[in-house]
């Protein structure tokens, strides 16, 4: 009944006094319900007659008004939320259900990521995602589904990508501001920021003694060296691996300037020959990603090993 109908006169009989909800608003619609087991089993009985009989029934007055309305719901296929679930009679007039999936391949979460991520106000900055970089985030999330150690029941959402790709471009961000240039690439180094973002959005199994901060360690790992191998065979750094055998060393660091990187590149004709490879020539920013995908990746294929001091990585053989 509206309040205001009434106020100004006419009776609680007077069927002018009735205020329609949203669903018979919605007549020669398409009315869209999120998270159906959240509605209160007594509310999801009212939808039972509206989908059976496709008309609506105003208690205390003698009025059916049929309804032109397509009814759309969603909930998750499992239950582990305990939050309430979808009534057997409900569920017998629905129909039809349609299960969705998650993206198959990287292209799909990509495209994904890329449409609903965040997209960062960095007035007076260039922002630029490697390829690489992009596959690796995605990879991270394929391989989370994958894991024995997470809970495949709760599932991994293409949420988790969502989050792990802005933590990524916003640590970048961060890193430029301090290094005062104008060109914001995330790095190998960035990675470390999907921590937060991953964990938050995952549920381990209860049995081991695995935590989370090894899970998603072995993620980006895992996720590193299978993109690395989808662009480099082992052997095609032959000659590069014999500098480093002769003693050479390459350091890597979140506080180190893109040029350096480049002028690392440029001397060693495997990491240059494999930055080309990954077209990225010519931006320093862009250099200095590819320089460190591609020497992690050799440390990750045990081709050559990783110091960690003092927030520096040094790679030798």
């Amino acid at each position: 009944v509206d309040p205001i109908k009434v106020a100004e006169g006419r009776h609680l009989a007077d069927e002018l006094v009735i205020h329609y909800g949203l669903i018979p608003r919605t007549n020669r619609g398409i009315f869209c319900i999120n998270e159906l087991p959240d509605l209160a089993e007594r509310i999801q009985v009212g939808l039972l007659n509206i989908m059976e009989e496709r008309d609506v029934q105003i208690r205390g007055f003698k009025i059916r008004l049929p309804l032109d309305i397509v009814v759309v719901a969603s909930a998750n296929p499992e239950d582990y939320t305990n939050r309430g679930r979808i009534i057997t009679p409900l569920k017998d007039r629905t129909g039809s259900e349609i299960r969705t999936h998650y993206p198959h391949t990287l292209e799909h979460e990509i495209e994904i990521v890329e449409r609903e991520a965040t997209t960062f106000a960095a007035d007076g900055f260039d922002v630029q995602v490697p390829g690489f970089m992009k596959e690796i985030v995605a990879e991270i999330t394929h391989l989370a589904r994958k894991s024995a150690d997470i809970s495949q029941r709760s599932g991994v959402s293409v949420r988790v990508s969502i989050a792990n790709y802005e933590n990524v471009v916003s640590n970048a961000l961060k890193r430029s501001i301090r290094l005062q240039e104008k060109q914001v690439v995330p790095r190998i180094v960035d990675l470390p920021a999907v921590m937060a973002s991953t964990a938050g959005k995952i549920e381990l199994e209860s049995l081991g003694e695995a935590n989370e901060q090894k899970v998603v360690d072995k993620l980006v790992r895992g996720a590193i060296v299978n993109v690395f191998n989808q662009y480099f065979l082992v052997q095609e750094f032959d000659g590069l691996l014999r500098s480093f055998a002769g003693g050479m060393t390459l350091e890597v660091s979140e506080n180190m300037p893109s040029m350096e990187y480049a002028q690392q590149a440029f001397r060693e004709e495997g990491l240059k020959n494999a930055v080309s490879k990954l077209g990225v020539q010519g931006n320093p920013a862009l250099i200095a990603s590819a320089t460190e995908f591609v020497l992690e990746g050799l440390h990750l294929n045990r081709r050559l090993n990783k110091d960690r001091t003092d927030g520096r990585a040094r790679y030798r053989r």
